[in-house]
């Protein structure tokens, strides 16, 4: 076969189904690469690759006793730092606790091994999740494969740096304020936030603001929609799941079907608080994806859109309350990052009304921005404010936390919204800048419309050159 790690997911997985590529041999495969690229990266803080090569060999007796194969079988993928893996230390990116093994997978873990997928290890991450970029005081920053001294973005930092570099042909994430979407679009990936309640092991009941989804990133829409389908395939123990789509995943991103209306925006909830502005590669990024929806035969017309400027303040209130309650020892508190450490002093001394003033501030403008939305199928935004970011850009000699957290929004403004409102959406490459960057548009969907945001991704995939 090619290269192993240049085929799609989908491909893989039906190599590996027919016996043309054995789990063990791909298994090896991903490994090498990880041993021969990480140090360079730093999209892994631990590899299991005992435990993977067990796995490995146990898919291949499965499938030499001729059972039923899983959707996922012997397909290698890995998991974030800020989810627990059984027999595999948990840092949740943060030296203040101590990196306990866990005894159990996680149910995000669970899900995806009961689908067939071998895990490769857990991949870097920025302290407890709350940064754009991943880096930490416990390993080496990721780096972005497409040029090493810029950041992949975050959460999911490691495991997109990984899937862009081939260390792994796909990955699932978790998406809280785009910790999805921004490390997709900073190294040219698919990355789709579900709806809130599609995923039942990260149902967004299990933070306040009820923002947190897993999510897929792959190379294209087949392998995102792949995945997808295996993570939805759990009981869902919530009464807030998502609506059941007709098909799968996979079906509709390869049927690529459907025309829609088409809001562009280029405004963010942020603006009240700092200066958004969008560079030269991001406006010719969003450009792009107009052209070419209108080429996918979409309509797509200018949507009048505005926001609540009390947003900023009531987002962080919310975003950063669990940091009150973590359990971290009064003499290991200078062992957090200055970002973490200023934000879980001002979450512990916050009085109760004003964090159940900004819960009521967001529920608010949930509705008032779907109410708007719906005017459209889809809204068109940038993926982000600016190219992707030097490593250290946040965090400089003369940067405090409010500065690391303003430049952070100025980056992503157009994500964390989503996370608010519970809708799906989807980041895709629209272009390559000269100097071999690629830049991204999102694309926000009606709710529990991730099959149709998976049918323009596949249209747009098809007109790329």
């Amino acid at each position: 076969m090619s290269e192993l790690s240049s085929l799609s997911a989908l491909t893989l997985r039906d190599a590996l189904a027919s016996g043309e590529v054995g789990a063990r041999e791909l298994t090896e495969h991903y490994l090498q690469r990880i041993e021969e690229r990480n140090l360079a990266l730093g999209a892994f803080l631990t590899v299991t690759a005992e435990q993977a090569l067990r796995e490995a060999d146990a898919a291949d007796a499965h499938r030499a006793a001729d059972g039923p194969l899983p959707v996922l079988h012997g397909l290698p993928l890995a998991h974030k730092d800020l989810t627990e893996v059984a027999g595999a230390p948990t840092t949740y990116g943060t030296a203040a606790l101590p990196a306990a093994v866990a005894e159990q997978d996680s149910p995000l873990v669970a899900v995806l091994r009961a689908a067939g997928a071998i895990s490769l290890g857990k991949t870097q991450v920025p302290e407890f999740g709350l940064s754009a970029y991943s880096e930490n005081f416990i390993g080496p920053p990721a780096r972005n494969p497409l040029r090493p001294d810029l950041s992949p973005g975050g959460s999911s930092g490691g495991s997109a740096a990984a899937v862009a570099a081939g260390l792994i042909p796909f990955a699932p994430g978790t998406d809280g304020g785009g910790s999805v979407r921004i490390p997709a679009a900073a190294t040219g990936l698919v990355g789709l936030k579900p709806n809130r309640g599609r995923v039942p092991s990260g149902s967004g009941q299990e933070d306040l603001g009820q923002f947190v989804v897993a999510g897929p990133l792959a190379r294209n829409a087949a392998d995102a929609a792949l995945l997808l389908d295996a993570l939805v395939a759990e009981p869902g123990y919530r009464s807030t799941a998502a609506a059941a789509p007709a098909g799968s995943f996979l079906s509709a991103a390869q049927r690529a079907e459907g025309r829609f209306r088409i809001g562009v925006s280029t405004v963010s909830p942020f603006e009240s608080a700092f200066p958004i502005t969008l560079d030269a590669p991001a406006r010719d990024a969003l450009e792009a994806g107009i052209r070419a929806l209108g080429a996918a035969g979409h309509d797509v017309v200018e949507a009048p859109l505005t926001y609540d400027p009390r947003y900023h303040t009531a987002f962080q209130t919310v975003w950063t309350a669990a940091l009150a309650i973590a359990p971290i020892a009064e003499e290991d508190e200078a062992k957090l990052t200055p970002l973490a450490g200023t934000l879980r002093r001002r979450a512990r001394t916050r009085p109760a009304p004003e964090l159940t003033e900004a819960i009521g501030i967001l529920r608010k403008f949930e509705y008032d921005t779907i109410r708007q939305y719906s005017d459209y199928d889809m809204i068109l935004t940038p993926a982000l404010g600016m190219t992707p970011r030097p490593i250290g850009w946040y965090t400089g000699a003369d940067a405090d936390a409010d500065t690391d957290y303003e430049l952070q929004c100025r980056y992503s403004p157009f994500t964390s919204m989503v996370n608010v409102c519970g809708l799906p959406a989807l980041v895709v490459p629209t272009l390559r800048t000269e100097d071999g960057l690629s830049m991204a548009i999102q694309l926000i969907g009606r709710p529990s419309a991730e099959a149709d945001l998976l049918a323009v991704c596949a249209q747009l995939e098809a007109l790329r050159p």
